[in-house]
């Protein structure tokens, strides 16, 4: 319901100024919600029968020919970022904490999906529908990388189990 009556200028730098605010807001609450919540195991994060161990992402939506191309929002936050644009390393450690930070990422990008709805405020009612279409179409890119990669991640994991060694890179 729209309260906030604003020129139609000034209503469209608002959209401009309040979109990064809102998705830096996500990124911040997940950077310093504490591991524990990002466990790659838990419902949310594990990866489910349909998803085919990720083969469906590339399948459906030919994600290895263009995950490339997505933001590391990681590498901007030099400090606690996790760069996940490609794997620097092959340590169990180094993995177990990929498989984290994707989860984490992940996450960032529902939280940043949610709040479309706050447009309804100083916006006509359809606006609001222009921005939960923006909102998917600038976050399930990124979700569905993180989710098509978890996968792939763990399988690196059991073959460094299983060998009792670091895998080479093979992702």
């Amino acid at each position: 319901m729209r309260v906030i009556f604003l020129s139609e200028v000034l209503t469209i730098l608002l959209c401009f100024l309040v979109w990064p605010v809102l998705q830096v807001t996500a990124a911040l609450i997940c950077l310093y919600l504490p591991d524990r919540f990002f466990s790659p195991d838990s419902f949310f994060f594990r990866t489910h029968p349909f998803e085919k161990e990720g083969r469906v992402y590339d399948h459906i939506f030919r994600v290895r020919h263009w995950k490339h191309l997505l933001p590391d929002g990681g590498a901007i936050l030099k400090k606690r970022g996790f760069k996940k644009k490609e794997l620097e390393g092959h340590s169990k450690e180094y993995l177990n904490r990929f498989l984290i930070e994707s989860a984490r990422g992940e996450l960032t990008h529902w939280l940043a999906i949610l709040p479309f709805w706050v447009f309804g405020f100083f916006t006509p009612p359809r606006v609001i529908w222009y921005m939960l279409v923006y909102a998917l179409l600038v976050n399930l890119p990124c979700i569905i990388t993180q989710r098509y990669n978890r996968p792939r991640i763990k399988k690196l994991l059991n073959r460094n189990k299983a060998s009792g060694r670091d895998v080479q890179k093979s992702f």
